[in-house]
């Protein structure tokens, strides 16, 4: 394991050194609960955890441990029933919806285990998509997504429809997608699941490679115990709580 430790459980403020290595994500006291009638399930109980800037992060535990829930309000998609979350230095917990969503936009990747590849669109285009919706167009578009599908070595695939790629392709498209605009934050969930254990091992050695090189955080849910020689750090959920 690459110098593979468990995540550090302190809260912070704001976006500061530890180790010589800042902080660009940190749960402090995030909680989750859901009521259904007089049911009460506390899916998330009182968590601290910081990631480091530029590490490899992967978020472990088995089914329904909370895994989902918890990249899901790092990534403003889900509001905490309490506590903070703090990205770059921003207390994303106290944006508004308007403020949330163009934070998002600018500075967070997403990575799916379904890929979500629009099925009538091809590599390039599925690519200018995202582009497009960053509010890059025409030539500049074209030009960044064969530079990104290159990237993921997909140079001679732009034109194919996700329905002519395997499934390790689709997802090297889905990482050029997420990689559009330079995200300082890139999260994924379950990216290897629908993979077998080759592509998988290659998909998420692309995305430490290109965060090593661009400075990108990337926080990844898993339960594939393949992939964790490539982390940095690795956390374990279950029921809710952080385990060391």
């Amino acid at each position: 394991m690459t110098n593979c430790q468990v995540a550090d459980f302190y809260p912070i403020q704001k976006l500061v050194a530890v180790n010589n290595k800042q902080i660009a994500i940190a749960a402090i006291g995030v909680k989750m609960v859901y009521q259904t009638g007089r049911e009460i399930f506390h899916a998330l109980k009182d968590i601290n955890l910081n990631i480091h800037r530029g590490d490899i992060q992967l978020l472990m535990g088995p089914s329904g441990s909370g895994k989902t829930t918890l990249l899901s309000i790092f990534a403003g998609i889900l509001t905490p029933s309490g506590g903070r979350v703090n990205l770059l230095g921003e207390e994303i917990t106290k944006m508004s919806d308007k403020q949330l969503s163009r934070f998002r936009l600018e500075n967070i990747g997403f990575i799916f285990q379904s890929f979500n590849l629009f099925p009538a669109l091809t590599a390039l285009e599925n690519v200018q998509l995202a582009l497009k919706i960053k509010g890059i167009r025409g030539k500049i578009a074209k030009e960044q997504a064969l530079s990104l599908l290159s990237q993921v070595g997909l140079a001679d695939k732009t034109n194919l429809l996700p329905r002519n790629l395997s499934g390790g392709q689709k997802q090297r498209v889905a990482i050029a997608r997420a990689l559009t605009g330079s995200p300082q934050l890139i999260m994924a969930d379950e990216p290897t699941a629908a993979l077998d254990s080759r592509s998988g091992q290659k998909a998420i050695e692309l995305l430490r490679r290109l965060a090593k090189e661009e400075g990108s955080t990337v926080l990844i849910v898993t339960h594939d115990p393949r992939i964790m020689d490539v982390a940095d750090r690795v956390v374990h959920l279950e029921d809710g709580m952080l385990v060391k």
